[in-house]
């Protein structure tokens, strides 16, 4: 696996786009992306249960069958941590024992509520936070392996406290801050006050809904920026169409049998279906 840690020091932000399972790490590593995120909100929506129901095992686990079949440096979002100072050790060993090369953890409150959805956000004292950070840095075995703090004082109390809460977390081991600002000013101001290295989480629609370039975050301090749910919307809305049309004759006519079936080799193709077979044909399926 390449370090993640070594290609924050690219002229560019490292491009992290939303994995929830190996076939789509494949294709985002097709499309040339250098590192992989797996987002908690997104695993939420999948499961229809949102991020407040999810557990450490089951995104451990997911880490682990993406890591299963890319090399590709993955972050993981770990909410809250799914604990307090005492349970980071925990936390930090299965992150790294399932190949994940960074974590991020944010200053909410536990268990996790819905209602983050929406925008209402219930934070830590910035002391708990801090502790959790210090004793996630002392857990780690790996150096390469990255801590980032996440604080979401922008939206839930405000610029002042948030950047306080991120001084904090940065004094306290953090290898990265992450804000998420909501505009070019509030991106600038903190990038102002707080330097490299930063994280940048998008919204839906990666930086079209910022208005800044991938150059201009890179002159703010930000060293990755992470879209965390565009190709779940757009699967979603895929999916949808495809199920209405299913339903009504039980038939898709807007595609030829034909283009299925290219569609189809293209999906074998990714998943390396000819390397399988011929090691089939090398072994077991030789005449």
């Amino acid at each position: 696996m390449d370090s993640l840690r070594k290609a924050l020091s690219g002229d560019t932000p490292v491009r992290a786009p939303l994995v929830l399972n190996p076939l789509m790490a494949k294709m985002a590593e097709a499309a040339g992306f250098p590192a992989l995120y797996l987002g908690g909100g997104a695993t939420g929506y999948a499961k229809v249960a949102l991020e407040a129901n999810l557990n450490l095992t089951e995104m451990v686990q997911a880490g682990a069958d993406i890591r299963a079949v890319t090399a590709l440096p993955l972050i993981l979002d770990a909410a809250a941590g799914w604990g307090d100072p005492m349970h980071m050790g925990r936390t930090i060993g299965m992150a790294e024992g399932a190949g994940f090369a960074a974590i991020e953890i944010e200053d909410q409150l536990l268990p996790k509520r819905a209602h983050h959805h929406i925008g209402i956000e219930h934070m830590v004292p910035q002391e708990l936070m801090e502790a959790k950070v210090r004793e996630a840095v002392r857990a780690r075995r790996d150096p390469d392996f990255l801590i980032i703090g996440r604080s979401n004082g922008v939206r839930a109390s405000d610029m002042d406290d948030a950047l306080r809460r991120a001084e904090g977390y940065r004094k306290a081991g953090a290898d990265l801050l992450l804000l998420s600002p909501r505009n070019p000013e509030e991106a600038r101001r903190i990038g102002e006050r707080l330097g490299p290295p930063l994280m940048h989480i998008c919204r839906p629609g990666g930086l079209a809904a910022m208005g800044l370039t991938l150059a201009e975050m890179h002159a703010l301090g930000i060293r990755i920026i992470v879209d965390p749910v565009t190709p779940l919307l757009a699967a979603y809305e895929a999916m949808g169409a495809i199920y209405q049309e299913l339903a009504g004759g039980f038939a898709v006519t807007a595609r030829s049998p034909e283009d299925w079936e290219d569609l189809q080799e293209r999906m074998h193709s990714t998943i390396g279906l000819e390397a399988l077979l011929a090691i089939e044909k090398e072994t077991v399926e030789r005449d």
